[in-house]
């Protein structure tokens, strides 16, 4: 059985003060939750079981979704009487170490194929797979390089450069074997454990994806996600 884990127990302060009477995940998108368009998407990518993290206004999540019977995939629920951080949850919901896992958060705009990311980390050798995407910077300013015996003498000088880098969708997939590396109960956020792991010598791999992918964690990312949300609307939700 497929089964996936999301994260929706944050308190999603930098959205304030939206999310003083809305969890994170309940931010509409149009006509529809953030975290509604979540559970299509994995129900029609194969998934069987959905298991929510839930902690702040945990009750209005609960509510919203119920058992799952209206998306036709089973929904259950790991409510956190403190906060574990984004990893910490894992060590205590029931039966994780039994399967290997989607582990995401409840604010993922994306239209990514979890179904491909899944197959692809339980055909390869890792004990944890993050989904990345390639992200630039644009520097706003000059910016000048020195020798590194002399740090005054400039080397190079370059005008407003971009920085590319590989950033984390907040998606993951775990072995079982990724408990081992966790105390129950302990708070720990996935930059922990996967510095954890790392130091284990235990192999973790990263899948690149090129598809939509917003964290609408700031109140500027959530105007974008309204703005262009129609314009995806076909690619993120499946057809129902």
């Amino acid at each position: 059985m497929r089964r996936a884990i999301i994260l929706a127990g944050g308190e999603g302060t930098r959205l304030r003060p939206y999310t003083t009477v809305l969890p994170k995940p309940l931010m509409p998108i149009a006509d529809r939750p953030v975290l509604d368009i979540v559970v299509r998407q994995l129900k029609s990518a194969g998934f069987e079981r959905i298991t929510m993290a839930t902690g702040h206004l945990a009750e209005l999540i609960e509510t919203y979704f119920g058992d799952g019977s209206q998306y036709g995939i089973a929904i259950d629920y790991h409510r956190e009487s403190e906060p574990l951080g984004t990893a910490g949850a894992l060590s205590v919901i029931e039966g994780v170490g039994d399967q290997d896992v989607l582990v995401m958060n409840g604010d993922t705009l994306t239209d990514i194929d979890y179904s491909e990311f899944f197959e692809a980390h339980l055909e390869g050798d890792a004990v944890a797979t993050i989904a990345t995407t390639r992200r630039e910077i644009q520097v706003s300013l000059g910016v000048p390089r020195c020798e590194n015996g002399d740090p005054t003498r400039l080397t190079s000088y370059t005008e407003k450069p971009v920085l590319n880098y590989d950033a984390s969708m907040g998606i993951y997939c775990f072995s079982p074997r990724a408990l081992a590396f966790m105390t129950v109960g302990e708070r720990l956020d996935f930059p922990q454990l996967v510095l954890r792991l790392i130091a284990e010598n235990e192999v973790v791999r990263t899948w690149r994806s090129d598809n939509y992918w917003l964290d609408i964690g700031r109140h500027e990312d959530y105007e974008q996600a309204l703005e262009e949300f129609e314009r995806y609307r076909e690619r993120l939700l499946p057809a129902e």
